[in-house]
């Protein structure tokens, strides 16, 4: 998916789990000729021939020093024979139609995560992986047939990575789990005000009249900026230039070999996600019923939300996300779950009244959500800085700069023979970057325009939004996308959300609680993240298009038709898990949106300050503010090696609300990791994001058929639930009339 495609606790608030991700990816990418080789040989019939290859290898080694150049560094060369398409001849019909289909599926599967738990893995590979093969299965049929008149190139790969990842991240950034789920009366119930004031609810119509006039702003934004940004500041992308690697190898022989053995794990693991789902559904009549209610370490445990659910979707989860993120979960489930909240507990009737419902958020409630609120503003707030202050340091030292090459001080210095090599691919990359060039005035007058709609529409949906704050907003917008955007290409990490988090307390408290402040602030926060979300991923999919040779036209042209595909296909995903689910956004159910609950109560502290905090809560969000804040600086001050064994306070502040079950199921993907590294890590490295991806996929699609049949009324047939000795004796005593049955 172009980037992040990403994503992302909110993906674009972990820099160590974007970091070590795409770090992987690109460690997969770069052996895959390797990988491959290693697993032919395992073949006793094809040793020998591998044998030989390697001394001829050897034989050409010396010749190759001669010439001061090794040319398997060179990407270009292995591509200079084949003809790059015209920027319209790489945005074909075929390619759209299939970014339609995996938006479609995408955009299902980032909807069930974004409103379970909020962690959305990068989905890069299975994005690149599928569309690379339905197309290339389509080709090929045309191909015997005699019919096919254009050759499928990487250029209209990197389309559909771009179409797709621009979709799918409507479905993340449009805020349906979120800012915009988060104005409905449901989550208003459960948050610190539950007055009936300051509530929208739900509609299909204005959601997708939201999302069209304010998406599209970001892309025009950066537009001017890409050659600076690219060519002139050679910003790294990690995530961008990951997903051009993968595009890359794909088209190599070795890579489509191994392509093809990664779509048939895929095809497998997927196939058993989506019967596995089929399966469970059977045993959910009712509430607290079936698989994902197993009380798998005994009843206690699972009344504090520690229990295995059966997630084929976390599973999987678990093995794409780094070990630190799935350990960081863990433990903060521990922390809060295990320790804090029945130690809390204990205190009601002093701390809060008795009396209160489980849901206030002046009892129990109100300490989960808003210390793990402290939390997540600590760790946003420290990143945050850091990124600020490391993008105006490299820009400033960038600017100052006097080398020819203009070479980033946090790049390496590479050998000549490297340089040698990457200065062809440079040169052929930039010619062609360069060629198909988007007039500056097409993107001021674009923006122009579309702030201008933007700012006579919004407020006709969200009256509390002035006209006046859309355009406070819009003026810094500019300069906050480049931000973003430069510091996302410094460090991979995307600082959306924290932008809109600041959108949020800063309407919030300007236009006050008497006149809807918490809508206005959440309304504020839809339109500065969709702005700044979708001008770091435009420019990530300018490296991508830069490192594939595909123009930086269809790149644009891909990014608008994406986005608009997301516009309409993520409402309608969000309105079908609406109506099929009605418990959607309740605590406990199936999909309890929690970030939502988050959002709104972010929006009220911003509007009431602290007046809303429950008794010492105050006092114990300040810990954990300052424990988040000095979490980061020790792992910043220790070392990479040691960093890596430091818990993220982003993602341990994800249990503090939820529990601990799905942390469970991610733990159990790291294991299942690193018994498959231990047993052949070759074969590990090849093939964990198909196997991780199938499941993902299967489980998320099974979740469309899933909401028909609950649209339409069919019902599981049985409720398989468990109960204590106790209870079963009471129920069994209910249904029988007898006080005297034996167990």
């Amino acid at each position: 998916m172009g980037t992040q495609q990403q994503h992302q606790l909110e993906q674009d608030d972990q820099l160590e789990y974007q970091t070590d991700h795409h770090a992987s990816e690109a460690g997969l990418v770069q052996g895959l000729r390797k990988d491959d080789l290693e697993l032919e040989a395992q073949d006793p019939k094809k040793k020998t021939k591998y044998e030989e290859e390697e001394e001829e290898e050897e034989e050409e080694k010396e010749e190759k020093e001669n010439l001061g150049l090794e040319e398997e560094l060179s990407v270009e060369r292995i591509f200079e024979k084949q003809a790059v398409p015209s920027w319209k001849e790489q945005l074909t019909v075929r390619a759209f139609f299939i970014s339609l289909v995996l938006s479609v599926l995408f955009s299902v599967i980032v909807m069930k995560l974004n409103l379970t738990t909020g962690i959305i893995p990068s989905l890069n590979v299975s994005a690149g992986l599928l569309g690379f093969f339905f197309v290339r299965t389509w080709t090929k049929f045309l191909d015997r047939c005699g019919l096919l008149k254009q050759p499928f190139t990487r250029q209209e790969n990197t389309v559909i990575q771009t179409c797709v990842v621009a979709s799918s991240g409507i479905a993340f950034s449009g805020g349906f789990g979120s800012y915009l789920f988060g104005m409905s009366a449901r989550i208003a119930r459960q948050s610190a005000d539950s007055s009936t004031s300051d509530i929208k609810e739900p509609g299909l119509l204005w959601f997708i009249g939201f999302l069209f006039v304010v998406s599209f702003l970001g892309l025009f934004s950066v537009v001017p900026l890409r050659k600076i940004m690219i060519i002139d500041f050679k910003l790294t992308y990690p995530s961008g230039t990951a997903t051009a690697h993968l595009i890359n190898s794909f088209h190599t022989p070795q890579g489509a070999k191994l392509a093809k053995k990664q779509v048939k794990e895929l095809g497998k693991f997927f196939s058993f996600s989506f019967l596995w789902g089929f399966f469970q559904w059977f045993y959910t009549a009712g509430s607290d019923c079936g698989f994902a209610s197993f009380p798998t370490l005994g009843l206690k445990a699972y009344q504090n939300q520690f229990f295995f659910d059966f997630s084929a979707t976390y599973v999987g989860v678990g093995m794409i996300c780094p070990y630190i993120v799935n350990i960081s979960v863990l433990l903060g489930g521990i922390l809060s779950w295990g320790l804090m909240w029945p130690l809390i507990e204990n205190r009601s009737g002093d701390w809060y009244s008795k009396e209160l419902s489980p849901k206030s958020m002046n009892g129990l409630q109100g300490y989960k959500v808003f210390i793990a609120i402290a939390m997540i503003l600590g760790d946003g707030l420290y990143n945050f800085l850091k990124v600020l202050s490391r993008t105006l340091i490299a820009l400033q030292s960038q600017l100052r700069a006097k080398d020819v090459n203009n070479i980033l001080p946090i790049e390496d210095q590479v050998s000549p023979a490297v340089t040698s090599a990457l200065s062809y691919d440079d040169q052929r990359r930039t010619q062609l970057f360069l060629k198909d060039q988007i007039p500056a005035w097409f993107a001021v007058g674009g923006y122009v325009a579309i702030a201008a709609v933007s700012i006579a529409t919004v407020p006709h949906i969200f009256p509390q939004l002035k006209w006046y704050y859309i355009l406070v907003i819009y003026l810094f917008a500019p300069s906050l996308a480049f931000c973003n955007a430069y510091g996302c290409g410094l460090t991979d990490w995307s600082l959306a959300s924290t932008y809109g988090k600041v959108a949020i307390f800063m309407i919030g408290a300007w236009a006050g609680s008497a006149h809807g402040g918490v809508l206005a602030g959440l309304a504020a926060c839809g339109v500065m993240m969709n702005i700044v979300s979708t001008a770091s991923d435009l420019t990530q999919d300018f490296k991508t298009g830069y490192l594939t040779l595909a123009s930086p036209r269809s790149m644009f042209v891909s990014q608008v038709i994406g986005t608009a595909m997301g516009c309409v296909i993520s409402p309608c995903v969000f309105w079908l898990f609406y109506k099929a689910f009605t418990d959607l956004g309740t605590p406990k159910s199936a999909y309890p949106a929690p970030l939502a609950v988050v959002y709104r109560n972010m929006a009220i502290l911003g509007v009431e300050g602290f007046k809303s905090l429950p008794k010492h809560c105050l006092l114990l969000c300040t810990v954990f503010f300052g424990a988040a804040i000095l979490t980061n600086v020790i792992k910043d001050c220790i070392g990479k090696k040691r960093a890596r064994f430091v818990p993220l306070p982003m993602a341990m502040a994800i249990p503090f609300y939820l529990g601990s079950y799905f942390a469970i199921d991610m733990c159990i993907g790291s294991l299942i990791v690193f018994l498959w590294e231990r047993v052949n890590k070759a074969k590990a490295d090849a093939f964990v994001p198909a196997v991780a991806s199938g499941l993902i996929c299967g489980d998320g699609v099974w979740t469309l058929p899933a909401s028909i049949l609950s649209l339409a009324g069919f019902k599981p047939p049985i409720c398989m639930r468990f109960l204590s000795r106790a209870e079963n004796d009471r129920v069994t005593t209910f249904l029988t009339g007898s006080s005297s049955v034996k167990v």
